[in-house]
Protein backbone atom coordinates (compact mmCIF):
# COMPACT_ATOMS: atom_id res chain seq x y z
CA UNK A 1 0.00 0.00 0.00
CA UNK A 2 2.29 2.23 0.84
CA UNK A 3 4.30 1.87 -2.17
CA UNK A 4 1.36 2.60 -4.45
CA UNK A 5 1.16 5.58 -2.63
CA UNK A 6 4.43 6.70 -3.22
CA UNK A 7 4.41 6.28 -6.62
CA UNK A 8 0.38 7.66 -6.67
CA UNK A 9 2.44 10.70 -5.27
CA UNK A 10 5.29 11.55 -7.70
CA UNK A 11 2.67 10.62 -10.52
CA UNK A 12 0.59 13.39 -9.01
CA UNK A 13 3.67 15.65 -8.45
CA UNK A 14 4.89 15.11 -11.99
CA UNK A 15 1.48 16.02 -13.39
CA UNK A 16 0.87 19.16 -11.30
CA UNK A 17 4.10 20.48 -12.17
CA UNK A 18 2.85 19.76 -16.16
CA UNK A 19 -0.17 21.35 -15.33
CA UNK A 20 1.11 24.77 -13.33
CA UNK A 21 3.52 25.24 -16.56
CA UNK A 22 0.75 25.19 -18.33
CA UNK A 23 -1.50 27.51 -16.63
CA UNK A 24 1.37 30.33 -16.51
CA UNK A 25 1.35 30.36 -20.10
CA UNK A 26 -2.05 31.58 -20.50
CA UNK A 27 -1.82 33.70 -16.77
CA UNK A 28 -0.13 36.76 -16.36
CA UNK A 29 2.02 35.80 -12.86
CA UNK A 30 4.83 37.97 -11.96
CA UNK A 31 7.62 37.80 -10.96
CA UNK A 32 9.44 34.85 -11.50
CA UNK A 33 9.55 33.74 -8.40
CA UNK A 34 5.99 33.67 -8.32
CA UNK A 35 5.54 31.64 -11.38
CA UNK A 36 8.29 28.96 -9.50
CA UNK A 37 5.96 29.18 -6.51
CA UNK A 38 2.37 28.37 -8.17
CA UNK A 39 4.02 25.83 -10.15
CA UNK A 40 5.52 24.35 -6.67
CA UNK A 41 1.83 24.40 -4.66
CA UNK A 42 0.03 22.83 -7.73
CA UNK A 43 2.60 19.80 -7.68
CA UNK A 44 2.55 19.75 -4.16
CA UNK A 45 -1.26 19.46 -4.44
CA UNK A 46 -1.64 17.05 -7.00
CA UNK A 47 0.89 15.12 -5.09
CA UNK A 48 -0.57 15.20 -2.13
CA UNK A 49 -4.51 13.95 -4.04
CA UNK A 50 -2.21 11.60 -5.04
CA UNK A 51 -1.43 9.77 -1.58
CA UNK A 52 -4.75 9.77 -0.34
CA UNK A 53 -6.77 9.33 -3.18
CA UNK A 54 -4.36 6.40 -4.08
CA UNK A 55 -6.36 3.32 -2.39
CA UNK A 56 -9.72 4.24 -3.75
CA UNK A 57 -8.67 4.68 -7.30
CA UNK A 58 -6.45 1.12 -7.04
CA UNK A 59 -6.41 -1.10 -4.23
CA UNK A 60 -10.47 -0.89 -3.46
CA UNK A 61 -11.02 -1.68 -7.08
CA UNK A 62 -8.77 -4.21 -7.69
CA UNK A 63 -10.16 -5.68 -4.31
CA UNK A 64 -13.66 -6.23 -5.51
CA UNK A 65 -12.51 -6.85 -9.30
CA UNK A 66 -10.78 -10.00 -7.56
CA UNK A 67 -13.67 -11.04 -5.58
CA UNK A 68 -15.93 -10.44 -8.36
CA UNK A 69 -13.92 -13.04 -10.23
CA UNK A 70 -14.19 -15.35 -6.87
CA UNK A 71 -17.22 -15.04 -6.97
CA UNK A 72 -18.08 -15.87 -10.75
CA UNK A 73 -17.70 -19.37 -12.06
CA UNK A 74 -16.00 -19.93 -15.27
CA UNK A 75 -19.14 -20.43 -17.29
CA UNK A 76 -20.41 -16.64 -16.33
CA UNK A 77 -16.77 -15.65 -17.46
CA UNK A 78 -16.53 -17.51 -20.83
CA UNK A 79 -20.35 -16.18 -20.95
CA UNK A 80 -20.09 -12.91 -20.20
CA UNK A 81 -17.02 -12.21 -22.50
CA UNK A 82 -18.43 -13.76 -25.05
CA UNK A 83 -21.78 -11.61 -24.82
CA UNK A 84 -19.48 -8.68 -24.72
CA UNK A 85 -17.72 -9.58 -28.17
CA UNK A 86 -21.49 -9.85 -29.53
CA UNK A 87 -22.34 -6.47 -28.04
CA UNK A 88 -19.04 -4.98 -29.46
CA UNK A 89 -19.48 -6.05 -32.54
CA UNK A 90 -22.87 -4.67 -33.24
CA UNK A 91 -21.97 -1.44 -31.88
CA UNK A 92 -19.11 -1.95 -34.66
CA UNK A 93 -21.89 -2.04 -37.57
CA UNK A 94 -23.76 0.64 -35.74
CA UNK A 95 -20.28 2.72 -35.85
CA UNK A 96 -20.42 4.28 -39.20
CA UNK A 97 -24.53 5.23 -39.63
CA UNK A 98 -23.84 6.90 -36.81
CA UNK A 99 -21.04 8.89 -37.33
CA UNK A 100 -22.62 10.88 -39.81
CA UNK A 101 -25.49 12.71 -37.23
CA UNK A 102 -24.71 16.40 -36.65
CA UNK A 103 -21.73 17.99 -34.98
CA UNK A 104 -20.57 16.21 -31.50
CA UNK A 105 -23.48 13.33 -31.28
CA UNK A 106 -21.52 12.12 -34.32
CA UNK A 107 -18.34 11.77 -32.80
CA UNK A 108 -19.18 10.60 -29.62
CA UNK A 109 -22.31 8.56 -30.73
CA UNK A 110 -20.60 5.29 -31.66
CA UNK A 111 -17.68 5.23 -28.87
CA UNK A 112 -21.29 5.60 -26.16
CA UNK A 113 -22.99 3.15 -27.72
CA UNK A 114 -20.03 0.00 -27.81
CA UNK A 115 -19.30 0.99 -24.28
CA UNK A 116 -22.98 0.49 -23.58
CA UNK A 117 -23.60 -2.43 -25.51
CA UNK A 118 -20.51 -4.13 -24.34
CA UNK A 119 -21.62 -3.87 -21.45
CA UNK A 120 -25.10 -5.24 -21.79
CA UNK A 121 -24.05 -8.27 -23.98
CA UNK A 122 -21.69 -8.85 -21.11
CA UNK A 123 -24.25 -8.92 -18.71
CA UNK A 124 -27.02 -10.54 -20.37
CA UNK A 125 -24.18 -13.44 -21.06
CA UNK A 126 -23.13 -13.78 -17.64
CA UNK A 127 -26.84 -14.02 -15.84
CA UNK A 128 -28.64 -16.10 -19.00
CA UNK A 129 -25.38 -18.20 -19.88
CA UNK A 130 -27.58 -21.51 -19.11
CA UNK A 131 -30.59 -20.83 -21.04
CA UNK A 132 -28.09 -19.73 -23.51
CA UNK A 133 -26.69 -22.63 -23.84
CA UNK A 134 -29.86 -25.01 -24.15
CA UNK A 135 -30.97 -22.79 -26.90
CA UNK A 136 -27.40 -23.33 -29.26
CA UNK A 137 -27.15 -27.02 -28.67
CA UNK A 138 -31.12 -26.86 -29.78
CA UNK A 139 -30.17 -24.35 -32.61
CA UNK A 140 -27.17 -27.11 -33.83
CA UNK A 141 -29.45 -30.28 -33.57
CA UNK A 142 -27.05 -31.53 -30.73
CA UNK A 143 -29.14 -34.94 -29.98
CA UNK A 144 -27.39 -36.51 -27.34
CA UNK A 145 -27.42 -40.09 -27.20
CA UNK A 146 -27.78 -42.64 -24.31
CA UNK A 147 -24.27 -42.69 -23.53
CA UNK A 148 -23.80 -38.48 -23.71
CA UNK A 149 -27.15 -38.48 -21.12
CA UNK A 150 -27.89 -35.91 -18.67
CA UNK A 151 -29.18 -36.47 -15.17
CA UNK A 152 -29.86 -33.95 -12.62
CA UNK A 153 -29.49 -35.50 -8.93
CA UNK A 154 -31.50 -34.50 -6.04
CA UNK A 155 -30.14 -34.45 -2.26
CA UNK A 156 -32.73 -37.65 -1.45
CA UNK A 157 -31.94 -40.27 -4.07
CA UNK A 158 -28.32 -39.85 -3.50
CA UNK A 159 -28.42 -40.51 0.26
CA UNK A 160 -30.91 -43.29 -0.78
CA UNK A 161 -27.37 -44.77 -1.95
CA UNK A 162 -29.34 -47.12 -4.17
CA UNK A 163 -28.55 -44.89 -7.02
CA UNK A 164 -24.91 -46.43 -7.11
CA UNK A 165 -25.81 -49.67 -7.24
CA UNK A 166 -27.89 -48.72 -10.35
CA UNK A 167 -24.89 -46.72 -11.47
CA UNK A 168 -22.45 -49.89 -10.79
CA UNK A 169 -24.94 -52.39 -13.04
CA UNK A 170 -24.11 -49.82 -15.81
CA UNK A 171 -28.08 -49.37 -16.60
CA UNK A 172 -27.12 -45.36 -16.21
CA UNK A 173 -24.84 -43.99 -18.33
CA UNK A 174 -23.94 -40.72 -19.25
CA UNK A 175 -23.35 -38.22 -17.27
CA UNK A 176 -24.68 -37.72 -13.08
CA UNK A 177 -24.77 -33.45 -13.01
CA UNK A 178 -24.52 -32.52 -9.03
CA UNK A 179 -25.57 -29.15 -8.55
CA UNK A 180 -23.44 -26.96 -6.20
CA UNK A 181 -26.15 -26.42 -3.93
CA UNK A 182 -27.39 -30.19 -3.36
CA UNK A 183 -23.88 -30.52 -2.26
CA UNK A 184 -23.83 -27.68 0.00
CA UNK A 185 -27.16 -29.55 1.76
CA UNK A 186 -25.23 -32.30 2.30
CA UNK A 187 -22.55 -30.64 3.57
CA UNK A 188 -24.74 -29.13 5.99
CA UNK A 189 -26.41 -32.53 6.82
CA UNK A 190 -22.54 -34.01 7.86
CA UNK A 191 -21.82 -30.86 9.91
CA UNK A 192 -25.38 -30.82 11.40
CA UNK A 193 -25.24 -31.71 15.14
CA UNK A 194 -28.57 -34.10 14.73
CA UNK A 195 -26.93 -37.32 14.84
CA UNK A 196 -29.31 -38.84 12.32
CA UNK A 197 -28.56 -35.90 9.42
CA UNK A 198 -25.17 -36.44 10.14
CA UNK A 199 -25.58 -40.00 9.01
CA UNK A 200 -26.82 -39.06 6.22
CA UNK A 201 -25.10 -36.34 5.38
CA UNK A 202 -21.96 -38.51 5.62
CA UNK A 203 -23.80 -41.54 3.77
CA UNK A 204 -24.66 -39.05 0.88
CA UNK A 205 -21.26 -38.27 0.34
CA UNK A 206 -19.75 -41.55 0.32
CA UNK A 207 -22.03 -42.96 -1.78
CA UNK A 208 -20.98 -39.05 -4.52
CA UNK A 209 -17.17 -40.53 -4.05
CA UNK A 210 -18.17 -44.29 -4.79
CA UNK A 211 -19.84 -42.53 -8.25
CA UNK A 212 -16.87 -40.84 -9.06
CA UNK A 213 -14.79 -44.12 -9.47
CA UNK A 214 -16.89 -45.86 -11.53
CA UNK A 215 -16.07 -45.38 -15.01
CA UNK A 216 -19.64 -46.06 -16.15
CA UNK A 217 -20.33 -42.48 -15.82
CA UNK A 218 -18.85 -39.40 -15.64
CA UNK A 219 -19.99 -37.49 -12.14
CA UNK A 220 -19.85 -33.23 -12.78
CA UNK A 221 -20.29 -30.96 -10.14
CA UNK A 222 -21.88 -27.95 -11.73
CA UNK A 223 -21.38 -23.98 -9.97
CA UNK A 224 -25.09 -23.06 -11.61
CA UNK A 225 -26.75 -21.42 -9.10
CA UNK A 226 -30.97 -20.83 -10.77
CA UNK A 227 -33.59 -18.53 -9.24
CA UNK A 228 -35.55 -21.16 -7.06
CA UNK A 229 -36.73 -21.16 -3.64
CA UNK A 230 -35.34 -23.89 -1.73
CA UNK A 231 -33.05 -26.78 -3.07
CA UNK A 232 -36.46 -28.41 -4.96
CA UNK A 233 -37.26 -24.85 -6.74
CA UNK A 234 -33.40 -24.57 -8.00
CA UNK A 235 -33.67 -27.95 -9.38
CA UNK A 236 -36.83 -27.77 -11.11
CA UNK A 237 -35.49 -24.41 -13.01
CA UNK A 238 -31.98 -26.07 -13.69
CA UNK A 239 -33.32 -29.01 -15.36
CA UNK A 240 -36.08 -27.13 -17.29
CA UNK A 241 -33.18 -24.68 -18.43
CA UNK A 242 -30.64 -27.61 -19.48
CA UNK A 243 -33.57 -29.71 -20.95
CA UNK A 244 -32.30 -32.63 -18.93
CA UNK A 245 -34.24 -35.16 -16.60
CA UNK A 246 -33.95 -35.22 -12.59
CA UNK A 247 -33.41 -38.64 -10.65
CA UNK A 248 -34.96 -38.26 -7.16
CA UNK A 249 -36.88 -40.26 -4.69
CA UNK A 250 -38.92 -37.15 -3.18
CA UNK A 251 -42.58 -37.60 -4.09
CA UNK A 252 -43.39 -33.76 -3.81
CA UNK A 253 -40.42 -32.72 -6.36
CA UNK A 254 -41.33 -35.67 -8.34
CA UNK A 255 -45.19 -34.28 -9.36
CA UNK A 256 -44.01 -30.32 -8.67
CA UNK A 257 -41.49 -31.07 -11.87
CA UNK A 258 -43.87 -33.19 -13.83
CA UNK A 259 -46.21 -30.83 -13.78
CA UNK A 260 -43.69 -28.56 -15.43
CA UNK A 261 -43.37 -30.82 -17.94
CA UNK A 262 -39.61 -32.41 -17.15
CA UNK A 263 -38.91 -36.03 -17.06
CA UNK A 264 -38.54 -37.74 -14.08
CA UNK A 265 -36.48 -40.73 -12.62
CA UNK A 266 -37.90 -42.49 -9.82
CA UNK A 267 -35.36 -45.10 -8.02
CA UNK A 268 -38.76 -46.35 -6.18
CA UNK A 269 -40.40 -46.76 -9.50
CA UNK A 270 -37.45 -47.95 -10.92
CA UNK A 271 -37.48 -50.58 -7.65
CA UNK A 272 -41.32 -51.62 -8.51
CA UNK A 273 -40.82 -52.18 -12.19
CA UNK A 274 -37.64 -55.08 -11.46
CA UNK A 275 -39.53 -56.68 -8.95
CA UNK A 276 -39.96 -60.65 -10.01
CA UNK A 277 -43.30 -61.59 -10.88
CA UNK A 278 -45.13 -63.92 -8.46
CA UNK A 279 -47.98 -66.16 -9.91
CA UNK A 280 -50.63 -68.30 -7.97
CA UNK A 281 -48.82 -71.81 -7.32
CA UNK A 282 -45.97 -70.51 -7.03
CA UNK A 283 -43.31 -71.10 -4.18
CA UNK A 284 -40.90 -68.68 -2.60
CA UNK A 285 -39.29 -68.53 0.32
CA UNK A 286 -40.25 -66.35 2.90
CA UNK A 287 -38.62 -65.03 6.74
CA UNK A 288 -41.53 -65.22 8.84
CA UNK A 289 -41.12 -62.23 11.32
CA UNK A 290 -44.31 -61.31 13.25
CA UNK A 291 -48.05 -62.78 13.65
CA UNK A 292 -51.00 -60.98 11.59
CA UNK A 293 -54.11 -59.72 12.16
CA UNK A 294 -55.94 -63.36 11.86
CA UNK A 295 -55.42 -66.01 14.16
CA UNK A 296 -52.54 -68.03 13.27
CA UNK A 297 -51.52 -65.68 10.49
CA UNK A 298 -47.82 -64.39 10.11
CA UNK A 299 -46.05 -61.94 7.99
CA UNK A 300 -43.02 -61.73 6.70
CA UNK A 301 -40.92 -59.97 3.93
CA UNK A 302 -39.60 -60.44 0.55
CA UNK A 303 -35.48 -59.34 -0.04
CA UNK A 304 -37.78 -56.09 -2.01
CA UNK A 305 -39.64 -55.24 0.62
CA UNK A 306 -42.88 -56.94 -1.02
CA UNK A 307 -45.01 -58.23 2.51
CA UNK A 308 -46.02 -62.23 2.80
CA UNK A 309 -49.10 -62.82 4.44
CA UNK A 310 -48.44 -66.09 6.13
CA UNK A 311 -51.91 -68.23 6.70
CA UNK A 312 -51.28 -70.96 9.34
CA UNK A 313 -47.79 -69.28 9.54
CA UNK A 314 -47.95 -68.48 13.24
CA UNK A 315 -45.66 -71.65 14.81
CA UNK A 316 -43.19 -70.80 12.03
CA UNK A 317 -42.42 -67.03 13.35
CA UNK A 318 -38.69 -66.65 13.59
CA UNK A 319 -37.68 -68.82 10.43
CA UNK A 320 -36.98 -68.76 7.43
CA UNK A 321 -40.36 -70.75 4.91
CA UNK A 322 -41.04 -72.05 2.08
CA UNK A 323 -44.18 -70.60 0.92
CA UNK A 324 -46.86 -71.35 -1.54
CA UNK A 325 -48.79 -68.18 -3.04
CA UNK A 326 -52.71 -68.39 -2.81
CA UNK A 327 -53.01 -64.90 -5.03
CA UNK A 328 -51.55 -61.51 -5.19
CA UNK A 329 -53.00 -57.88 -3.89
CA UNK A 330 -51.90 -54.89 -5.15
CA UNK A 331 -52.44 -51.99 -2.71
CA UNK A 332 -51.99 -48.17 -3.03
CA UNK A 333 -48.88 -49.01 -0.85
CA UNK A 334 -47.24 -51.27 -2.59
CA UNK A 335 -48.04 -55.33 -3.44
CA UNK A 336 -48.82 -58.02 -1.13
CA UNK A 337 -48.39 -61.84 -1.33
CA UNK A 338 -51.19 -64.12 0.41
CA UNK A 339 -49.81 -68.01 0.65
CA UNK A 340 -49.60 -70.44 3.11
CA UNK A 341 -46.70 -73.01 3.90
CA UNK A 342 -45.77 -75.54 1.50
CA UNK A 343 -47.28 -78.52 1.60
CA UNK A 344 -50.09 -77.43 3.70
CA UNK A 345 -53.74 -76.45 2.90
CA UNK A 346 -55.05 -73.29 4.23
CA UNK A 347 -58.38 -71.31 4.50
CA UNK A 348 -59.71 -69.05 2.05
CA UNK A 349 -59.85 -65.71 3.40
CA UNK A 350 -60.99 -62.39 2.02
CA UNK A 351 -57.28 -60.53 1.94
CA UNK A 352 -57.55 -57.58 4.76
CA UNK A 353 -55.25 -55.05 5.09
CA UNK A 354 -52.28 -55.62 7.31
CA UNK A 355 -50.30 -52.93 9.09
CA UNK A 356 -47.27 -52.55 7.43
Amino acid sequence: MGFIRLVAALIGFVFGFFLGSSLLQVTQVTPLTNQILVVLLLATACAILGWLGAPYVTVMPAGYIVNWLRAASGGDLIAGAFGGAVGLILALFLAFPLSFLPGDIGRYAPLVTAVVLGVIGATAGAVKRTELSAFAQGVRGVRRDRADARVLLDTSVIIDGRVADVVRSGFVRGTLIIPKFVLAELQFFNDSPDGSKRERGRRGLEMLAKMQKEDTVKVELSDEEPAGTGADGKLVTLARALGVPIMTNDYGLNRVAELQGITVLNINDLAKAVRPVVLPGEEITVRVIQEGKEPAQAVGYLEDGTMVVVENGARHIGSELPVTVMRVLQTVGGRMIFGHPKGETAETRRPRAIDR
